[in-house]
C-alpha cells in the first residue's frame, strides 16, 4: 500500500475518532482494498467495525439489499447501484459514514457506455448521500489503487465537513 493511501487512512481515522463516529465500506472493484487501508491504522477498531466485499451481483443483492431489478436495469457499475450499496452497508453496520464503490478495473469488461476505468462512488453521512462518476486510466492495479485513494479522499472530506458528534462504545 502506498504512503499517500496510508496517510489518508491515518487522517480519516483521526477525524472519525475526534467525532466519535464510525465508518463502513461496500466494495466491488477494489476487492477489500479500502477496508484494508482503513484497518492498516492502529486502533481502527474504534471507528471501523465491518466492511462488505460484494463483487458479484448476487452478493450486492443478498448482502446489501440492492434490488435485483436495479442491477438488471442499470448494471452493477451505475450511480443507482452504488447509492443503494452505500445505504445498505450503512444500515447493516449501523455506521455514521459509509462509502461504496463499483467499477470496471479491466483489462476487459468495458463497453462504449462504460469503458474500462469507469468507477462509480457513493458516500453517506449525516449530511445525506452523494455520488460521483470517475473515468480512471492505467492498468487494472492502477485503476484499483486510484479507486481506493478516491474513496478515502471522499470519506475524509465528508467526515471533516461534518460537525455532528456521535458516541460509540468501545
Amino acid at each position: 500500500m502506498n504512503k499517500e493511501i496510508l496517510d489518508l487512512s491515518d487522517k480519516l481515522g483521526a477525524a472519525l475518532l475526534l467525532r466519535k463516529a464510525t465508518v463502513t465500506v461496500a466494495e466491488s472493484c477494489t476487492g477489500g482494498g479500502v477496508a484494508s487501508a482503513i484497518t492498516a491504522v492502529a486502533g481502527s477498531s474504534k471507528w471501523f467495525h465491518c466492511g462488505y466485499i460484494t463483487y458479484a451481483n448476487h452478493a450486492k443483492s443478498n448482502i446489501l439489499g440492492v434490488p435485483v431489478t436495479l442491477l438488471q436495469a442499470e448494471g452493477a457499475v451505475s450511480e443507482s447501484v452504488v447509492r443503494s450499496m452505500v445505504e445498505g452497508a450503512a444500515q447493516r453496520a449501523d455506521a455514521d459514514f459509509a462509502v461504496a464503490i463499483s467499477g470496471i478495473a479491466g483489462p476487459t469488461g468495458g463497453s462504449d457506455e462504460k469503458p474500462v476505468g469507469t468507477v462509480w462512488l457513493a458516500w453517506l453521512g449525516p449530511q445525506g448521500v452523494g455520488s460521483a462518476r470517475y473515468q480512471l486510466s492505467g492498468d487494472r492495479n492502477a485503476v484499483r489503487e486510484q479507486s481506493i485513494k478516491i474513496s478515502l479522499q471522499q470519506l475524509l472530506h465528508h467526515v471533516t465537513e461534518c460537525t455532528t458528534v456521535h458516541s460509540y462504545s468501545n
